[in-house]
Protein backbone atom coordinates (compact mmCIF):
# COMPACT_ATOMS: atom_id res chain seq x y z
CA UNK A 1 0.00 0.00 0.00
CA UNK A 2 2.83 2.37 0.85
CA UNK A 3 4.52 1.68 -2.50
CA UNK A 4 1.29 2.42 -4.33
CA UNK A 5 0.91 5.68 -2.44
CA UNK A 6 4.46 6.74 -3.25
CA UNK A 7 4.03 5.83 -6.89
CA UNK A 8 0.78 7.75 -7.05
CA UNK A 9 2.35 10.80 -5.44
CA UNK A 10 5.33 10.70 -7.74
CA UNK A 11 3.07 10.33 -10.72
CA UNK A 12 1.06 13.32 -9.60
CA UNK A 13 4.18 15.41 -9.38
CA UNK A 14 5.08 14.38 -12.90
CA UNK A 15 1.56 14.99 -14.03
CA UNK A 16 1.59 18.47 -12.58
CA UNK A 17 4.66 19.19 -14.64
CA UNK A 18 3.15 17.76 -17.79
CA UNK A 19 -0.19 19.51 -17.50
CA UNK A 20 1.43 22.87 -17.12
CA UNK A 21 3.65 22.20 -20.13
CA UNK A 22 0.69 21.22 -22.26
CA UNK A 23 -1.08 24.42 -21.31
CA UNK A 24 1.98 26.56 -22.05
CA UNK A 25 3.65 25.19 -25.21
CA UNK A 26 6.39 27.79 -25.06
CA UNK A 27 7.68 26.48 -21.72
CA UNK A 28 10.16 24.22 -23.52
CA UNK A 29 11.89 27.33 -24.84
CA UNK A 30 12.85 28.21 -21.28
CA UNK A 31 14.93 25.05 -21.22
CA UNK A 32 16.78 25.91 -24.39
CA UNK A 33 14.89 23.66 -26.79
CA UNK A 34 12.40 20.86 -26.88
CA UNK A 35 11.48 19.89 -23.35
CA UNK A 36 9.48 16.86 -24.45
CA UNK A 37 6.35 17.96 -22.61
CA UNK A 38 7.96 18.47 -19.21
CA UNK A 39 6.65 21.67 -17.64
CA UNK A 40 8.80 24.15 -15.81
CA UNK A 41 9.37 24.10 -12.07
CA UNK A 42 7.23 27.23 -11.75
CA UNK A 43 4.33 25.60 -13.55
CA UNK A 44 4.55 22.49 -11.38
CA UNK A 45 4.74 24.61 -8.23
CA UNK A 46 1.65 26.51 -9.35
CA UNK A 47 -0.35 23.28 -9.70
CA UNK A 48 0.78 22.02 -6.29
CA UNK A 49 0.07 25.40 -4.70
CA UNK A 50 -3.46 25.39 -6.09
CA UNK A 51 -4.16 21.79 -5.07
CA UNK A 52 -2.56 21.93 -1.61
CA UNK A 53 -2.86 25.62 -0.66
CA UNK A 54 0.90 25.91 -0.14
CA UNK A 55 2.21 28.86 1.84
CA UNK A 56 5.01 31.07 0.55
CA UNK A 57 7.43 29.38 2.94
CA UNK A 58 6.40 25.92 1.73
CA UNK A 59 6.79 27.02 -1.88
CA UNK A 60 10.31 28.25 -1.18
CA UNK A 61 11.25 24.93 0.44
CA UNK A 62 9.61 22.77 -2.25
CA UNK A 63 11.01 24.65 -5.26
CA UNK A 64 14.53 23.12 -5.08
CA UNK A 65 13.00 19.64 -4.78
CA UNK A 66 10.89 20.24 -7.87
CA UNK A 67 13.91 21.66 -9.70
CA UNK A 68 15.91 18.50 -9.02
CA UNK A 69 13.03 16.29 -10.18
CA UNK A 70 12.49 18.45 -13.25
CA UNK A 71 16.18 18.31 -14.22
CA UNK A 72 16.25 14.52 -13.90
CA UNK A 73 13.03 14.20 -15.89
CA UNK A 74 14.26 16.54 -18.62
CA UNK A 75 17.36 14.41 -19.11
CA UNK A 76 15.30 11.24 -19.36
CA UNK A 77 12.78 12.72 -21.79
CA UNK A 78 15.60 13.90 -24.04
CA UNK A 79 17.30 10.48 -24.03
CA UNK A 80 15.75 8.97 -27.13
CA UNK A 81 17.72 5.73 -26.67
CA UNK A 82 15.41 4.74 -23.81
CA UNK A 83 11.99 3.16 -24.20
CA UNK A 84 9.01 4.63 -22.37
CA UNK A 85 9.20 1.80 -19.82
CA UNK A 86 12.92 2.42 -19.24
CA UNK A 87 12.26 6.13 -18.72
CA UNK A 88 9.54 5.35 -16.19
CA UNK A 89 11.78 2.91 -14.36
CA UNK A 90 14.53 5.50 -14.13
CA UNK A 91 12.31 8.40 -13.05
CA UNK A 92 10.40 6.49 -10.35
CA UNK A 93 13.18 6.67 -7.73
CA UNK A 94 13.42 10.43 -8.35
CA UNK A 95 9.66 10.76 -7.89
CA UNK A 96 9.71 8.77 -4.65
CA UNK A 97 12.55 10.88 -3.31
CA UNK A 98 10.78 14.13 -4.25
CA UNK A 99 7.52 12.94 -2.71
CA UNK A 100 9.20 12.05 0.56
CA UNK A 101 11.02 15.38 0.70
CA UNK A 102 7.93 17.43 -0.18
CA UNK A 103 5.79 15.67 2.42
CA UNK A 104 8.22 16.83 5.13
CA UNK A 105 6.97 20.39 4.54
CA UNK A 106 3.24 19.62 4.36
CA UNK A 107 0.69 19.77 7.14
CA UNK A 108 -1.41 16.70 7.88
CA UNK A 109 -4.33 18.35 6.09
CA UNK A 110 -2.21 19.03 3.01
CA UNK A 111 -0.97 15.43 3.01
CA UNK A 112 -4.59 14.28 3.05
CA UNK A 113 -5.40 16.62 0.16
CA UNK A 114 -2.47 15.25 -1.78
CA UNK A 115 -3.49 11.65 -1.08
CA UNK A 116 -7.07 12.41 -2.13
CA UNK A 117 -5.94 14.16 -5.29
CA UNK A 118 -3.75 11.21 -6.21
CA UNK A 119 -6.69 8.83 -5.85
CA UNK A 120 -8.79 10.81 -8.34
CA UNK A 121 -8.47 10.34 -12.10
CA UNK A 122 -5.99 12.81 -13.53
CA UNK A 123 -4.73 11.41 -16.86
CA UNK A 124 -4.31 14.90 -18.31
CA UNK A 125 -1.27 15.30 -16.08
CA UNK A 126 0.68 12.36 -17.53
CA UNK A 127 3.55 13.36 -19.76
CA UNK A 128 5.72 11.67 -22.34
CA UNK A 129 6.98 9.19 -19.77
CA UNK A 130 3.69 7.71 -18.65
CA UNK A 131 2.01 6.03 -21.58
CA UNK A 132 -1.44 6.59 -20.03
CA UNK A 133 -4.13 7.46 -22.56
CA UNK A 134 -6.44 10.29 -21.46
CA UNK A 135 -9.99 9.13 -20.81
CA UNK A 136 -11.29 11.31 -23.67
CA UNK A 137 -9.10 9.40 -26.15
CA UNK A 138 -9.88 5.87 -24.94
CA UNK A 139 -12.10 3.57 -26.94
CA UNK A 140 -15.11 2.16 -25.06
Amino acid sequence: MNRFRLLAIGTTLMLALTTAAQQAPTSSDAHGGSGGGVPTVQEQLKVLTEKLDLTGDQQAKITPILRELNDATQKLVQDKSLSREERLAKVRPQRYKADKQIREFLSDDQKKKLDQYLQEPHPEMHGNLSGVTPRSQRTP
